[in-house]
């Protein structure tokens, strides 16, 4: 019989396999499939918004959907995800959103993390997000969803019925 090793511990399995090298370990508990080198979701937060928010503006300007979360270690991640409705009520319209920790702009600083741009046409878009932070902290942080517009109007979760959302998640290093 065959030693293999699963997570530094000795299992035995059964060389039988036919093609294809199909093992069956035969001594294994769930402990020898577990990962001690980090990874694991250690929490998830989200947060919801069912209002409307309108701007002209052409810097970003936050938008109330946002999540708190307090990391439990200094090496966590967060992990964050948003998705947002967004419809710049006019033709010729460019719309940019992004996620902001605090201040902090995580995207690019003129264009975010996603854009929608529409030419002689009303622009009405879903922009989804994902953003892996390393924030360092074990301090509250909040993350919210921002957006900015070429100048003309744009709602943000105006579509009636609609609900925003943004998640949180902190990953254990």
């Amino acid at each position: 019989m065959a030693i293999i090793t699963l997570n530094n511990r000795a299992t035995n399995r059964s060389d039988t396999a036919s093609a294809g090298q199909v093992f069956t370990a035969t001594s294994a508990t769930a402990a020898d499939f577990q990962d001690a080198s980090g990874g694991k979701l250690l929490q998830v937060v989200s947060g919801t918004l069912n209002s409307a928010f309108t701007t002209t503006s052409t810097s970003f300007v936050a938008t109330g959907l946002n999540v708190a979360i307090t990391p439990s270690a200094t090496s966590s991640k967060v992990f964050v995800i948003a998705t947002c409705y967004l419809d710049d009520n006019a033709a010729t319209q460019q719309i940019w959103s992004t996620i902001y920790r605090a201040s902090t702009n995580l995207g690019h600083a003129s264009y975010g993390m996603m854009a929608s741009y529409a030419s002689g046409a009303r622009l009405r878009s879903n922009h989804s997000m994902s953003f892996l932070d390393s924030p360092s902290s074990t301090s509250a942080l909040t993350y919210e969803v921002y957006i900015r517009t070429s100048g003309n109007t744009t709602s943000f979760n105006s579509e009636t019925g609609s609900i925003v959302s943004i998640t949180a998640m902190e990953i254990g290093a």
